[in-house]
């Protein structure tokens, strides 16, 4: 008698039919995983070469400088950040050239791989710099640079520095020694006037300066608070030859500080100014401020009957210093906040009357002319302006 056939499932299949079917699914499970691996192993080559491609691109850039009389130094270079950025680190940063040089470091500088084009940049003090026979020597608690540029060029620069110590000396008088509590310089290409006018707008804003020097002439120890807002014309052309020769270039293409509000406070003298400054053929500052001041006039009026009234005696230097004094304090006071001329904004230090202060008070215009300081109808006896190259 036959035995009955066996037609039930068998070992390895499926009642499907799906036999086989087990390895492939375990392979569909791993593929993500095979996949993200080789998208790493993608991005490891691809950040190595970018890293080859910037460490040529430096290269070249430092043999350049060089070749034009630029000489940087970046002690123990290296250039780390994988994966996703690239850091470029110097225990020191140094640069010669015929006219200045200056060591600085350690130097950060990164770069984001998918911003390749905006660079923050740490540095670690001193700065040492020596220029003819002047020499500084600056510190700082903490300093940050940015730059972000494109093809069309840079568009936008900052400048950001907190606990600056410096002394300068080689000058007449020396040493000169400053402070600043927190320092920010801002620059950017002025819309619509940068390709046609070379325009470079410019914000600074300094704190609880300090500069010994100056104090007894301006009344007291009392730290400044500086706030300047301007747009300097023909600056798209600045590149890194000797201060004297860009200096001259801009002169000759006409260049100009459009000084859009420059606000000053010491204690409880504060200044506000606007107006044009450039440079004239004997390279001194040349232009006119309009200026609104309080409690700077005390400062301005001996400064302007000092040697006016030594040329009458003593009655007659009394005499100058009441006219003058009344000259420069008796003009009309700022306007209040809200009905002030257009363009003069409200920012910045000192630039409201505030309650209990004294309030501000339009001078004479200021006008740098001829290497003379003249404010309305007197000139500065004790003041001269000296080239700047």
């Amino acid at each position: 008698m036959d035995r009955p056939t066996n037609v039930g499932p068998t070992s390895g299949t499926t009642p499907s039919g799906g036999a086989g079917r087990g390895p492939g699914l375990r392979l569909g499970l791993f593929a993500p995983f095979v996949l993200l691996l080789l998208l790493a192993l993608a991005w490891t080559a691809g950040w190595f070469w970018l890293r080859g491609k910037a460490e040529a691109e430096i290269d070249g850039w430092f043999a350049r400088e060089a070749q034009a009389g630029r000489q940087w130094t970046c002690a123990d270079r290296s250039l780390t950040g994988f994966p996703f950025r690239f850091e470029l680190r110097c225990a020191s940063l140094s640069f010669a050239r015929s006219d200045v040089r200056f060591t600085v470091g350690p130097v950060v500088a990164v770069a984001q791989v998918y911003q390749p084009r905006h660079v923050i940049l740490e540095a670690t003090g001193p700065f040492r710099v020596q220029q003819g026979g002047l020499e500084a020597d600056v510190t700082w608690s903490d300093l940050e640079a940015s730059l972000h540029v494109t093809g069309d060029g840079f568009q936008r620069a900052s400048l950001v520095v907190d606990g600056l110590k410096g002394s300068v000396t080689g000058a007449d008088p020396s040493p000169i020694d400053f402070t600043a509590g927190h320092l920010e310089l801002h620059a950017r290409p002025t819309p619509g006037r940068f390709t046609t006018d070379g325009a470079v707008d410019l914000s600074l804003r300094v704190m609880r300066v300090g500069l010994p020097m100056l104090d007894p002439v301006l009344g007291g120890p009392e730290p400044a608070d500086i706030a300047l807002d301007a747009t300097v014309t023909r600056a798209a052309g600045f590149r890194t030859r000797t201060l004297a020769q860009e200096l001259e270039r801009w002169r000759e293409a006409g260049g100009t500080v459009e000084i859009t509000s420059l606000a000053a406070e010491k204690g409880s003298r504060r200044l506000r100014a606007q107006g044009v400054l450039a440079l004239d053929d004997q390279h001194r500052p040349t232009g006119q401020l309009d200026v609104r001041t309080a409690g700077l006039e005390q400062v301005i009026a001996p400064l302007i009957s000092e040697q006016i009234g030594a040329r009458l005696g003593g009655d007659g230097a009394a005499l100058i210093g009441n006219i003058v004094g009344q000259f420069l304090g008796g003009r009309r006071k700022e306007p209040a906040q809200g009905q002030g001329a257009p363009g003069q904004g409200g920012s910045g230090p000192g630039a409201q009357d505030r309650p209990g202060e004294p309030p501000l008070k339009v001078l004479p215009t200021v006008r740098l002319t001829g290497g003379r300081v003249v404010v309305g109808p007197f000139a500065v006896p004790s003041v001269r302006l000296q080239p700047l190259y």
